[in-house]
């Protein structure tokens, strides 16, 4: 047992600068609402049945906080108020000790002995005045001292009848407003009927919460439940009570918990969890109730009612969570940061698919579990070897076979097995495509345009090169050319990269490569890729080429650009309204490509299973390729058709 060094063995204490509990308690000092909270609950931890607050309406006026329970001896007072630091789990228990005269059962919420500091908030001294064993003791706190953290400047005692606590501090700053404590504090403590919050003698009823966010009827063989969804986000800080609380005749049954019988509705964890209440009212389950009212008894009726009750519960926290799907999203795309801003669109696409997924499926997932699925997508990404792959298989020509065999003489099961997994993942992309262009309702530029975009290998292998990305000389050439033309704020993430421009009729997406110049030891950029995607339903005419030819002739001459990069623009549309010539030259080093979707999607289509069928033909015999003889792959050529 480690020994305790009395007063006499040391030469110095420490020292307390004034006001130095004030400056180190935080939050319970400085925001009324979390200071009262605090104060309410050492009265539940006292055992207090009413809980009756006296908020002043203007500064230099007393506010009082007054409970009816246990109260505190003289002694009482002297070891638990005054340590500082007081571990009331260590040395009273969990377990709550009523009045004589009252009837209960609550576990305390009480840990650290901060919550007694509360009235610190609005003053640095402050008056507690208990009742407790026949006797009351007045005692004034002031933290006006450099030799401890807080002292007991005056006290008084005499007898008394009743028992329970008064704290009472004149406010000299941080006045609550009253109806805001009561909203605060009555959606905190309203899990437990018997525990009566007020204040300047009003209450809130359940009904009337304003975080309340449904009543539902719940009926299960002949018995009838209420059940209250409640939001209790505004409430100082998380509370040990969160849960579903279920009341019988007006009282409460056990404790509220996120557990029925033997099934978890929610990890008690997750922010849900934390944030949400469930009351459930009812007057018939009176039978099944144990003796203590410390739960229900085992039966299978019970079971039924777990089951109602859960199942209501999962689908308002399912509605709650895809209401907040955006904001998810936000967080997520916050919390990763750059490495989301670096992602292909097809991966942010895959990304979002998951968000929805997840929130759909498990709305109570917790963030941990939401960002392992977010982690695995990225990692995905950032080693799928099938693009590279395939980008060496495609740049090959049908004629030759030399090449394709000494290719794929190299290659393993697995190399097949990943490139053709990328195949399959490109021809469900290339039907979202075509599905999307013939929608006239699509969103064009949150949608169909990231997918085009993202999808690059659409305009031949050498344009999905890892060394495609915007850089400063292009997206210096960008603002030049277009802010001749449009308004700067139609650019969309102007300063992030790819640069997406909004025009009248159209989005374009511009991206390019650079190259090293081992004769002047600089980079340049050598190749620049323009994507323009005309708006659902436009039929492309001379007038749009002839307006995508001016954009590559304005970037030849823009003078930002070092080097003589070759540009290639391509000009998508539904449909083509007259003859044209599928590219043009623009002086020799620019092209301009005007094409249908379909014309698009066609060609990648045609080109990607003719890949696919050599590969299969080439390594069908091999044990492995069986995994990839699976019904869905079969039908996944088929969507769309």
């Amino acid at each position: 047992m480690e020994e305790t060094i009395t007063k006499h063995e040391y030469i110095q204490g420490s020292l307390f600068e004034e006001d130095y509990l004030v400056r180190t308690l935080g939050a319970i000092v400085n925001y009324p609402s979390i200071a009262l909270t605090e104060l309410v609950a050492n009265a539940w931890d006292a055992g207090a049945t009413k809980v009756s607050i006296t908020i002043p309406d203007k500064i230099g006026k007393k506010l009082v906080v007054e409970d009816n329970g246990t109260g505190l001896t003289k002694e009482q007072f002297q070891t638990r108020w005054m340590t500082l630091g007081y571990n009331r789990v260590k040395h009273q228990g969990r377990a709550v000790i009523f009045p004589e005269s009252i009837d209960g059962n609550r576990f305390a919420y009480g840990r650290n002995g901060v919550g007694r500091h509360g009235l610190l908030c609005f003053n640095r001294e402050y008056t507690v005045i208990t009742k407790a064993e026949g006797a009351k003791s007045t005692f004034v706190i002031s933290t006006k001292d450099q030799s401890q953290p807080f002292v007991i400047t005056s006290n008084s005692f005499s007898s008394a009848k009743d028992h329970g606590t008064r704290l009472e501090v004149i406010v000299n700053k941080n006045l609550p407003e009253a109806s805001e404590i009561l909203k605060i504090l009555s959606a905190k403590f309203l899990h437990d009927p018997r525990f009566v919050v007020s204040i300047n003698g009003k209450t809130v009823p359940l009904e009337q919460l304003k975080g309340l966010l449904d009543t539902f009827d719940i009926h299960v063989n002949g018995a009838t439940l209420k059940a209250h969804f409640i939001d209790s986000f505004k409430s100082g800080r998380s509370t040990l009570y969160q849960g579903i609380a279920f009341w019988q005749g007006g009282r409460l049954v056990g404790e509220p918990s996120w557990i029925l019988g033997n099934e978890y509705v929610l990890d008690g964890r997750t922010k849900f969890a934390k944030r949400y209440t469930v009351v459930v009212k009812t007057n018939d389950l009176g039978n099944y109730i144990l003796e203590d009212w410390s739960g229900f008894k085992k039966d299978e009726f019970m079971n039924e009612v777990y089951k109602a009750v859960g199942e209501y519960v999962a689908k308002r926290l399912g509605e709650i969570s895809r209401e907040n799907i955006g904001e998810t999203k936000a967080q997520l795309v916050e919390e990763y940061g750059q490495e989301y801003i670096e992602l292909s669109a097809l991966a942010k696409f895959e990304i979002d698919e998951a968000i929805d997924r997840i929130t759909t499926i498990h709305p109570t997932a917790r963030p941990e579990a939401v960002s392992l699925a977010i982690d695995t997508i990225i990692n995905l990404e950032k080693t799928r070897s099938g693009k590279d792959l395939l980008i060496k298989l495609a740049s090959l020509s049908e004629e030759d076979i030399t090449g394709l065999n000494d290719l794929l003489e190299k290659w393993s099961v697995r190399d097949a097995l990943t490139v053709l997994d990328e195949i399959d993942n490109r021809i469900s992309i290339i039907d979202a495509i075509r599905k999307l262009s013939n929608a006239d309702d699509v969103d064009e530029l949150h949608v169909l345009h990231p997918l085009v975009t993202g999808a690059r290998w659409l305009f031949g292998p050498e344009f999905e090169s890892a060394e495609y990305a915007s850089n400063r000389q292009l997206h210096n050439a960008i603002e030049q050319v277009f802010h001749k033309k449009i308004n700067k704020s139609l650019f969309n993430n102007h300063k992030k990269r790819p640069d997406i421009v909004i025009v009248a009729d159209s989005t374009l997406s511009i991206t390019g490569t650079e190259n090293f110049d081992s004769n002047s030891a600089l980079t340049n950029v050598n190749r620049i890729l323009i994507l323009e995607l005309k708006r659902g339903g436009s039929k492309l005419s001379r007038t749009e080429r002839n307006q995508a030819q001016g954009y590559v002739e304005d970037f030849m001459g823009c003078g930002n650009l070092t080097g003589n990069p070759s540009i290639e623009c391509y000009v998508i549309g539904k449909d083509l309204s007259e003859k044209m010539e599928g590219i043009i030259m623009v002086g020799d080093r620019g092209r301009v490509h005007t094409c249908t979707f379909s014309q698009l999607v066609d060609t990648a289509e045609k080109r990607l299973f003719g890949l696919r069928e050599k590969l299969r033909e080439r390594y069908d015999d091999i044990p492995g390729m069986t995994l990839f003889n699976r019904p869905h792959v079969k039908q996944l050529s088929l969507v769309g058709k």
